[in-house]
């Protein structure tokens, strides 16, 4: 796992400027916050989300606010086939002609049981959009990654994804899955131009964490857009020589 440490952070405000991001799970919480972060270093977001309504609101305050104007791709992942994936692929091509990064932000809890009780359909559901939704979207932007003269992927990762946990049942084991995707894939791609890495996010205020400790304080988080560091920081060209690593948001 890497030392690095978000509050000594301080990136410089063209950090992303002529680079091209997708962030999924766009819509809300850690992705938003990452969205707006990434537009006001410099970069053109494509934004995926399920919610359309989402995607145009932040598409509207990030151009409000003098960036450029995101591509949005409402989709459902969980229910994509590969030829959405390649549709994708294929509007990014057309809009960009390259493609700089990925934040793999997308993600569901599932449920909080015990693995002796834990629904097969639930465990499936939660390792599809958590683990296979991620590699199959990899796959498809390979070749736009490769285009590019340096490029980052960061998968989200969790606390409970590197020393498992009673309770978090499939999500804690599709984070660990995600922990070896990632790794696979730097080792692949270490004589490219294309890093990969992981970060967990920690204790943030988003919706995910209030469905995972319901009698937890809210106001005793960070809020998401005060992790946005170590996104930036993965994501531009100071951690260039990074590769295969796990990072904390905080």
């Amino acid at each position: 796992m890497n030392n690095f440490n978000p509050s000594n952070y301080s990136p410089a405000s063209d950090l992303l400027t002529d680079r091209v991001i997708l962030i999924s799970g766009a819509g809300a919480g850690i992705g938003r916050a990452v969205a707006r972060a990434f537009a006001a270093h410099g970069a053109s977001v494509v934004l995926t989300s399920r919610t359309l309504k989402n995607l145009q609101t932040l598409q509207d305050e990030i151009v409000a606010d003098g960036y450029p104007r995101p591509v949005i791709v409402p989709m459902d992942l969980a229910g994509a086939g590969k030829s959405a994936f390649r549709q994708l692929a294929e509007r990014i091509n057309d809009a960009s002609g390259r493609l700089n990064g990925i934040v793999h932000n997308a993600g569901v809890l599932g449920s909080r049981l015990p693995i002796e009780h834990y629904d097969a359909t639930t465990w499936d559901e939660v390792m599809h959009l958590n683990l296979t939704v991620p590699f199959i979207m990899t796959q498809a932007l390979m070749r736009l990654l490769r285009s590019a003269d340096d490029a980052s992927v960061i998968f989200t990762s969790s606390g409970v994804g590197r020393k498992g946990r009673a309770g978090w049942g499939a999500y804690a084991v599709s984070k660990f899955g995600t922990e070896g995707l990632s790794q696979v894939l730097a080792d692949e791609l270490a004589s490219t131009s294309i890093r990969v890495n992981c970060i967990n996010p920690g204790r943030t205020r988003t919706a995910m964490r209030a469905a995972a400790y319901p009698q937890e304080d809210p106001n005793t988080l960070l809020p998401p857009q005060a992790i946005v560091g170590a996104y930036l920081y993965l994501m531009g060209p100071d951690s260039r020589n990074i590769n295969g690593q796990s990072l904390n948001a905080q």
